[in-house]
């Protein structure tokens, strides 16, 4: 018997690491990295989550509190709910608006123009200036805002006729349009790649055919492009989640140096909201997967 019939699970491993063993060498540098610096961190603040910290002048005391403070941030705190809610609302309006305003800019910069990669690296810009401190200071001066909201009483006109559960998350949407502006470069560039993979020839056979531009669209260019629809969707979501404005994060970090919280309660914060943002993007990834296979089941 040869050595292959001897072992299967050798054959197994030998033929999972010819299929898959270049991507494996490609996240290695991203393992070794997350391993040396990320890891630790990650476990302490799990650990963290279940203890009463508090700093003495010998330095840090743990009290073992197990799921106190996950109770207490869901029925004892008065505004991280509050906040986190407020924020799930806000980014259940924000989110469409940036991949639908990405999808149509992509359609648009697709097109053959004078000029088209200038056009690209323009809307590509803002995405390398407005990061970290140069976001900070242009917020901080009013960059963000937009003035003819309040100007034409487009504010006022809004809480007449919504309601107010409504009035304020749309109101805040508005009033961050600059920064959707600024946060859809990368996804309008996902976007042109993903126009890419679609041949012209199937575009030139259905015009032969009689086929509209919108025809065309809605049969072709939303089909082929539906798995970047759901990469920009992830990746918006996260990019959300984790931009300088979040007043979730920035409630987490101000608990981080109260004397009746600590790291502790900051780190449990952290933790339920990390959790919640994990399960969006799990229902996510379930659909675009459950989707995926229906539309091969129809080929």
């Amino acid at each position: 018997m040869t050595m292959h019939a001897r072992h299967p699970r050798f054959v197994r491993w030998a033929s999972r690491w010819k299929q898959y063993g270049v991507g494996y060498l490609f996240m290695l540098p991203w393992v070794i990295g997350f391993s040396v610096f990320m890891a630790f961190p990650i476990g302490w603040s799990l650990y963290l989550s279940f203890n009463k910290t508090k700093l003495t002048g010998d330095g840090f005391a743990y009290t073992w509190v197990g799921l106190e403070n996950f109770r207490n941030a869901l029925f004892k705190d008065n505004v991280y709910p509050v906040k986190l809610l407020a924020f799930f609302q806000q980014m259940i309006l924000m989110v469409p608006i940036i991949i639908i305003f990405s999808l149509l800019v992509a359609i648009l910069l697709n097109q053959n123009f004078p000029g088209r990669f200038l056009y690209r690296a323009i809307f590509f810009l803002p995405v390398v200036f407005s990061t970290g401190q140069v976001l900070t200071e242009l917020f901080q001066q009013g960059a963000g805002q937009l003035p003819f909201i309040s100007q034409y009483g487009i504010d006022v006109l809004i809480r007449e006729h919504v309601s107010k559960s409504l009035a304020d998350p749309l109101l805040s949407v508005l009033g961050l349009m600059i920064l959707i502006l600024w946060s859809s470069g990368v996804q309008i560039l996902i976007f042109i790649a993903g126009f890419q993979t679609i041949p012209r020839t199937v575009y030139e056979a259905v015009r032969i055919d009689g086929a509209s531009p919108w025809e065309s669209f809605w049969k072709i260019t939303l089909p082929g492009i539906f798995p970047f629809i759901g990469l920009n969707l992830l990746y918006t979501m996260v990019d959300l989640f984790t931009f300088a404005f979040n007043p979730v994060m920035d409630e987490i970090k101000k608990n981080m140096f109260k004397v009746d919280t600590g790291y502790g309660y900051a780190s449990a914060l952290a933790w339920f909201y990390f959790l919640i943002v994990m399960v969006l993007i799990a229902l996510i990834l379930l659909f675009l997967g459950r989707t995926s296979s229906g539309r091969r089941g129809l080929r």
